[in-house]
């Protein structure tokens, strides 16, 4: 495995933010990931399991104990049964689906644009333009609380909106096995072209940025809630609630992560005060804000 020592974390974030991690570890397979972490959980070392680098937002402080690299080395696919794909969790979905594009096989396509992992997606239960990972998931591999690698069934993973049983029982997914259809390449390639053409259009793929900033409110969209407040363009330091999409906050360049999360506060409580609606964050706060 590779050993980094003090790495900032803007170099290994999709928002490019971030001060020093103590120490960041890169396994070579499943076995060393294994391993690692039984170690890390016996000695009661802090860790977070980082895959893409995206959806999160490091402290300029930087973060204590060790972060898990695994999109790096984990990220073989392959075909099980026509129609399977076994894919190791540091694979991204745009891998994914190129994956399946190649060997005609369709039902990823709206999926192929979110800019993560197959590990982070499940445990998140991703989702893009009315699909989610629990429509394509049929099992997966885990490395449970006591350091065993478990399989985990669609029904035991209780997908719900942007949740899956993974946090609750404090998994970490080493392998997934979805299920696709068998398809026309031309049909598949057309559908994911427009899915990036939709991407490109409507989300400000020019700046870093960590994906939608809020979870959806019940009966609404975080964006429309934001953008009816008059806060698209609102910008405090570097950051700013992108005038493309005001589900986004993007990085102008220099911003802090205390610009972020400032930001992020504030539209909080506009959105209290004029819609009385409370929004959760989809991103992840990694050390002390």
């Amino acid at each position: 495995m590779i050993i980094y020592k003090k790495p900032s974390m803007k170099d290994w974030t999709s928002f490019k933010i971030g001060g020093p991690a103590d120490i960041l570890v890169e396994p070579k397979d499943i076995k060393e990931l294994v391993e690692l972490i039984k170690f890390l959980r016996k000695e009661r070392i802090i860790f977070y399991i980082l895959g893409n680098g995206t959806n999160i937002l490091v402290s300029d402080k930087g973060i204590r104990g060790c972060v898990v690299h695994i999109g790096k080395n984990l990220k073989k696919i392959t075909i099980k049964n026509g129609n399977k794909l076994e894919v190791e969790a540091g694979a991204t979905l745009a891998e994914i689906a190129q994956f399946a594009l190649n060997n005609s096989l369709k039902g990823f396509e709206e999926l192929s644009g979110i800019p993560g992992t197959i590990g982070g997606a499940v445990t998140m239960n991703a989702g893009a333009y009315d699909r989610e990972i629990k429509d394509v998931f049929s099992s997966a591999n885990a490395i449970n609380e006591a350091g065993r690698v478990v399989k985990l069934s669609k029904e035991a993973m209780n997908f719900s909106y942007r949740k899956s049983a993974v946090l609750d029982g404090n998994f970490i997914i080493t392998q997934v096995t979805i299920n696709l259809q068998e398809g026309n390449k031309k049909d598949i390639q057309e559908k994911m072209d427009k899915v990036r053409e939709l991407r490109i259009n409507r989300q400000p793929l020019d700046l870093p940025s960590a994906g939608s900033v809020f979870k959806r409110p019940e009966n609404g969209f975080a964006s429309k809630l934001i953008e009816d407040s008059y806060l698209k363009g609102e910008s405090i330091g570097g950051a700013e609630v992108s005038q493309k999409h005001a589900g986004f906050i993007v990085n102008k360049g220099n911003a802090k992560a205390s610009d972020v999360y400032k930001l992020m506060e504030k539209i909080k409580d506009d959105i209290i005060i004029y819609h009385n609606v409370k929004l959760e964050p989809e991103i992840k706060l990694w050390g002390k804000f």
